[in-house]
């Protein structure tokens, strides 16, 4: 922190950051907006940089506002972690939750749950980012990530929160026109739809089969005429004819199950993609932390 930096000063700045404007900064502090003022203009005097661009409608962030800012919720977190450490185990959770997921994921399974966790425990703030490409594993932008896949690093803590499993499927009407592959080497002569995402090698499918207790994998460059990096779009495009896709169980079970989307080479198996909350080891006796982990493991199914 800067030399002079109170709590209470981040505290403060946290709460105005909020408000729509200064009266409601006043407001939700019990003071007045002269008040706010003189502390705000104290602050950036101080500092000698501005933190806020005031105009007579609205107030907004200046980029040192901005850093002011997350570094001021983050000290503010860490506080209340020590707090309801040296308070033990009973103590509620309570202050800033930053949780990263996937886009497709996060909306159908993640922000239903947040929704649910927030009724439980209203003293946690939640900031929830969807993101096509996660974060690295060693990053400090997020509390707790769900991630497809175990982490590669030891290091890193994770709960496993349910089975997944990559299929390969194609609608009926693709495979009406093209015959179904029989072995992963078929697969070079059909169209398959392509995801960039993360560090997987694009258009790589590694695929596995087991005979007499021996584990076989073939590795099988894959091309076709459609590639994105949004899944959502990539099962749309299945739907649509356009090819053969590899994609999580979670994301096209209903289409399997209700016929739009047809399961092929079922004797082989894809890489591991189990579900996992991660998160830094120094984050595993947050209270918040592992109030998230425990419920969202707990809300899913076995």
């Amino acid at each position: 922190m800067t030399s002079g930096t109170h709590p209470s000063e981040l505290a403060f700045f946290s709460v105005l950051a909020s408000s729509a404007g200064l009266g409601a900064a006043a407001r939700s502090l019990g003071i007045t907006t002269p008040a706010v003022s003189k502390r705000l203009a104290h602050m950036e005097a101080r500092l000698g940089i501005p933190l806020v661009i005031r105009t007579t409608r609205r107030m907004r962030l200046t980029p040192e506002g901005e850093i002011y800012l997350a570094h001021a919720r983050r000290i503010l977190a860490e506080i209340d972690d020590m707090e309801q450490l040296l308070a033990g185990s009973g103590a509620a959770p309570k202050g800033l939750l930053r949780v990263n997921a996937s886009p497709g994921f996060g909306r159908s399974y993640i922000a239903p749950l947040v929704s649910r966790f927030m009724l439980k425990y209203p003293d946690v703030q939640v900031q929830l980012q969807l993101s096509v490409d996660p974060p690295a594993f060693s990053s400090d932008a997020f509390d707790v990530c769900i991630r497809f896949g175990e982490p590669p690093d030891g290091r890193i803590m994770a709960r496993r929160l349910a089975a997944n499993r990559r299929l390969l499927c194609a609608s009926p009407a693709y495979l009406a026109r093209h015959a179904a592959p029989l072995s992963p080497k078929d697969l070079e002569k059909h169209n398959c739809i392509g995801i960039q995402q993360g560090d997987e090698a694009y258009g790589v499918w590694r695929l596995t089969t087991e005979q007499g207790g021996e584990k076989t994998t073939e590795v099988v460059r894959v091309h076709g005429t459609l590639s994105t990096n949004d899944g959502e779009t990539a099962v749309n495009w299945a739907l649509d004819g356009h090819g053969i896709l590899m994609r999580a169980e979670w994301d096209i079970s209903r289409y399997l199950d209700s016929g739009r989307l047809v399961q092929v080479l079922h004797d082989y198996q894809t890489p591991d993609a189990d579900i996992y909350a991660t998160y830094l080891q120094r984050n595993q006796l947050s209270t918040r932390v592992r109030a998230f982990v425990d419920f969202v493991a707990l809300s899913f199914p076995d």
